[in-house]
């Protein structure tokens, strides 16, 4: 007969249960993850249509992504297109950290009814809290900013968080990203504030500083490589 109360019971118990249970939540994450991955896939198609004024709801969202998005491209800082890489998913956070002629850069082409074709740039960086993140749209002059969008994983509500609100997302509209000849993506300055030099501007959030310097920070590593490729679209 099996002693319940000797201690190499209580192990055994203990190991079947761990086993058990770690199997169950391992089976459980398996079953979950195509549901995950495509939750994720559908909720990024959703960010990058909200940067060119596209509203999507959840039952749409990936019939809609595919009629607006008509084509996807990867090119080098050097403007050149790079074959075999998928733009979805190219991992945008970790290319920021990589020298700047080795990174993937990822272009979403989009073509709107009433609007004609925009170019869609993804972007990361860091806000005050952690990550932050958004798609820049361009006119197909390769210059003037026709929408944007941003999201945070962590800022503080009523203050940095505020960055994917219109009042902010709404500033960037129509703003140029080469001005005289030179290439000057848009910053952010302390409202009421005028930065020196010749490039647009967008008022930070107040009360939001740091969270505003990481959206100007971002703005400048992640739209600086494509100045090449941008370059071309005005060309043309």
């Amino acid at each position: 007969m099996i002693n319940k109360q000797s201690n190499v019971y209580t192990i055994g118990y203990i190991t079947a249960m761990v086993v058990i249970v770690g199997a169950a939540l391992a089976f459980t994450a398996m079953s979950l993850k195509d549901r995950q991955t495509e939750n994720a896939d559908a909720d990024k198609m959703k960010q990058i249509l909200q940067s060119v004024h596209v509203t999507s709801d959840r039952a749409t969202i990936v019939e809609d992504y595919h009629r607006y998005i008509t084509s996807t491209l990867v090119v080098n800082s050097a403007g050149e297109q790079i074959n075999g890489v998928d733009a979805f998913n190219v991992n945008v956070t970790a290319e920021t950290k990589r020298p700047l002629a080795d990174r993937q850069l990822p272009v979403y082409i989009c073509t709107l009814p009433d609007a004609g074709t925009k170019y869609i740039i993804p972007l990361a960086g860091m806000g005050l809290w952690g990550p932050i993140w958004g798609y820049v749209s361009l006119d197909s002059d390769g210059t003037t900013i026709y929408g944007a969008f941003f999201d945070h994983e962590g800022e503080t509500p009523g203050l940095g968080a505020e960055i994917t609100k219109p009042d902010f997302t709404d500033q960037f509209n129509g703003k140029q990203m080469f001005k005289n000849g030179q290439f000057l993506p848009v910053t952010v300055v302390k409202k009421g504030q005028v930065p020196q030099g010749d490039m647009d501007y967008v008022d930070g959030i107040s009360g939001g500083t740091i969270t505003s310097k990481g959206v100007g920070a971002m703005l400048d590593d992640c739209l600086l490589p494509y100045k090449a490729y941008l370059e071309t679209l005005r060309n043309n």
